[in-house]
């Protein structure tokens, strides 16, 4: 299919090929413009790569002041180059790339790679100029990767565009960095490490080529087997998670993003508003995609051999075996701080252990063989933990006590590296004395950690990265198909434009909502005291009132809720206070009546289902804990919309409350199936009403009974 040429390739999805990148990784023909012989030179250095790791196609130094480079005839224009270049790498002042990228264009380049500096990151004038370069591409079919970048290199073929000091080993790991120096760093300790890759990219200031692009690519690349990223900003966050989820459960995805602890930006107007921080956000977005998301340099590499290496656990039960408790002890703090579980031993398994144990190993997980194990009764216990259905991971703990060999204990291990379904991974804790051990052990496809805390961390991101493929690909219960009424939804919304407002009463917001299938409290708005008592007197008492007005948003803050208002006489007094106290202290445009509604028993769980806009994924729901203090407790989880019943319930899980609300200390359990329904409903609301930029339920009454909407919140 031909591409128009008028159209973003990046964003061409009809017309996406996916092996547009190949003038990039695979080029025949590469022109270094910007080449020269100045010692220290970053040209230089990147025409010298180039030409002595042989790639299988042909270079072409441009230099309009020097008739050769490195011995290479140069020329003074890639128009003058005497075939078809397919890579442009460019090494020169940034002023002077649109004008180049024009030339490129114009002689047919389709890829090229900005190693200059001098664009976004300096400001509006750079800004400029990065916006002059993507015009001047567009004319073409080019794409772009940088500026401000250490280039692009791919071991397996020998091509290393780049001006790092040497090529990296060929392997199975890709890694694409947003910063220049940690690629160079990581790859100067990949050579002490033996450490190999199959691709590197310094994506730079991501102009054009992004992270979407480059994990579409890779994961049709023979020689990739995991992807792996340092990541400080998400750039097309779309284009990202959908690469992403079609990648990742063939291809690990794991990624370190910066700024973990960075302000969550300027306060929001609501309370979901004030929550939604955008790195959690950016953790909802890995999760929805299948990412596994690390916190340290040392996770990412290791935790790309392990899902190399091992299973997937189907579960967090992992079972430790150990000759020492002590680390055993250190292993489990780990496990359970990060999500993961013991495993209990079957009453089978225990019968089993018993069986061939010595009398005072632990009886139970921890499993203690004792200090004095052979390898053949680590081997046996290995064997029949694996065997136990109530485990789903082991971990093998070995310090080398002096009647301990580790190295004939690893020899008689290696075999269960692949008899088993389930993962297996080693701590072979020491120096000297477990280097030969821990070495048969990786031979073998067994993972093995200096520590055991750092392998069950291993296990738990196994089990995270299996639990975020599980949410994309396990089939959802079919939710029910309510209708919603979107006319009735128009003619609100079409009203509060008309006024002028961007912030709904909570009677419209309720409106909205019930709209939309999601239960709420009969609502019923009066504009006087006599008629706050005529409704409170067809509704039944007691009676809740609530301040309707078009310009306060938290009621409760300014004195606007009057709760369990027993007869007529406190229903009229109430309401003329809270005129009286708003007309005062704000202003009579301030106060637009009162909302009466029955006042309704708390007996359940106080929730809050709510969205807000996020500047990079759009619409971000939230589920937790709710009430008053909802940013004192902050129990919540995020996700991003569209929901399933299945990601609904993953969503819920994420919380403390989630426990609660399946029973406690003699109470009924909440319909967990109904609030996954008005989840996926909320849903439904925030997808389909793209004005809507903040909604908060708070709070949801959820009880053994109902759920219902006290009160709500819709900018």
């Amino acid at each position: 299919m031909k591409r128009s040429k008028s159209v973003d390739p990046a964003h061409d999805v009809l017309g996406y090929e996916r092996q547009q990148l190949d003038t990039i990784f695979r080029p025949e023909t590469v022109a270094v413009i910007g080449a020269t012989e100045r010692p220290g030179s970053v040209g230089r250095t990147i025409m010298w790569n180039l030409v002595s790791s042989p790639f299988g196609g042909t270079v072409f130094p441009v230099n309009s002041r020097r008739p050769n480079v490195l011995g290479i005839k140069a020329y003074p224009s890639v128009s003058e180059v005497p075939a078809r270049v397919n890579l442009a790498v460019i090494v020169a002042p940034a002023p002077a790339v649109p004008r180049i990228i024009r030339e490129c264009v114009e002689a047919g380049v389709e890829g090229a790679v900005i190693i200059s500096a001098g664009f976004r990151e300096t400001g509006p004038e750079g800004a400029e100029l990065e916006r002059q370069v993507l015009e001047e591409a567009r004319r073409g079919r080019m794409r772009i990767v940088g500026p401000n970048c250490l280039g692009v290199m791919k071991p397996p073929t020998g091509f290393n565009a780049t001006f790092a000091g040497a090529i990296a080993r060929p392997g199975n790991v890709a890694l694409l960095s947003q910063s220049g120096a940690l690629l160079t760093a990581i790859l100067d300790q990949s050579f002490m490490e033996n450490v190999g890759f199959s691709a590197l990219v310094s994506v730079g200031s991501m102009m054009d080529v992004g992270w979407g692009d480059l994990i579409h690519y890779l994961g049709d690349d023979p020689y990739t087997k995991s992807i792996v990223i340092y990541m400080e900003s998400v750039g097309d966050a779309r284009s990202f998670l959908s690469a992403a989820r079609e990648v990742a459960l063939t291809k690990p995805i794991i990624v370190i993003k910066a700024g973990r602890t960075e302000a969550a930006g300027k306060a929001a107007a609501s309370h979901t508003g004030s929550l939604t921080g955008s790195d959690e956000v950016l953790d909802a977005a890995f999760s929805r995609s299948g990412v596994l998301r690390v916190d340290e340099i040392s996770e990412l590499f290791g935790m790309a051999e392990v899902l190399g290496k091992q299973p997937r656990p189907k579960g967090p039960r992992l079972t430790i075996l150990t000759n020492a408790g002590g680390p055993a002890v250190l292993a489990t703090d780990a496990l359970i701080g990060n999500g993961g579980e013991l495993a209990e031993i079957s009453s089978e398994t225990m019968d089993t252990l018993n069986g061939f144990l010595p009398a005072p190993w632990s009886h139970g997980n921890p499993v203690d063989v004792l200090g004095d194990a052979d390898p053949e009764r680590y081997a046996k216990t290995l064997e029949t933990a694996a065997g136990d259905p109530q485990s789903d991971g082991l971990l093998v703990i070995l310090t080398p006590q002096d009647m301990t060999d580790p190295t004939a204990t690893a020899e008689r291990l290696a075999p269960y590296a692949n008899g088993t379904s389930k993962p297996v991974l080693a701590s072979w804790m020491g120096g000297p004395a477990v280097a030969a051990g821990e070495s048969i052990l990786n031979g073998a496809g067994i993972p093995t950690f200096d520590y055991p805390d750092t392998a069950a961390r291993a296990f738990t991101n196994m089990w995270q990265y299996t639990y975020n493929l599980r949410s994309i690909y396990e089939t959802p219960e079919p939710a029910e198909d309510e209708g919603a009424d979107r006319g009735r939804v128009d003619e609100i919304i079409g009203h509060v434009r008309d006024s002028g407002r961007t912030i709904l009463t909570e009677f419209e917001a309720k409106q909205i909502l019930a709209a939309y299938g999601i239960p709420t409290v009969q609502t019923e708005v009066a504009r006087s005291p006599g008629e706050a008592v005529e409704l409170a007197d067809r509704l039944g008492y007691p009676v809740v009132l609530k301040l309707d007005s078009e310009t306060i948003t938290h009621k409760t803050d300014v004195g606007g809720v009057r709760l369990n208002l027993q007869n007529a006489d406190e229903v009229r007094r109430a309401y003329e206070e809270m005129e009286s106290s708003i007309r005062e202290n704000y202003g009579p445009e301030d106060f637009g009546g009162a909302a009466v509604q029955k006042m309704v028993s708390l007996e359940g769980y106080e929730l809050i289902v709510g969205s807000s806009l996020d500047p990079q994924f759009g619409p971000v729901l939230l589920f937790g804990s709710g009430g008053s203090l909802v940013e004192v407790y902050r129990d919540r989880a995020l996700a991003l919309p569209p929901l399933t019943t299945t990601l609904a319930r993953r969503m819920m899980e994420r919380t403390r409350i989630f426990e609660a609300l399946g029973g406690v200390r003699g109470r009924a359990p909440v319909d967990v199936g109904s609030l996954e329904r008005l989840l996926v409903r909320t849903s439904q609301l925030v997808v389909e009403q793209p004005w809507i930029k903040e909604l908060d339920i708070n709070p949801l009454l959820a009880s053994p009974e109902r759920l219902i909407t006290l009160d709500a919140r819709i900018v």
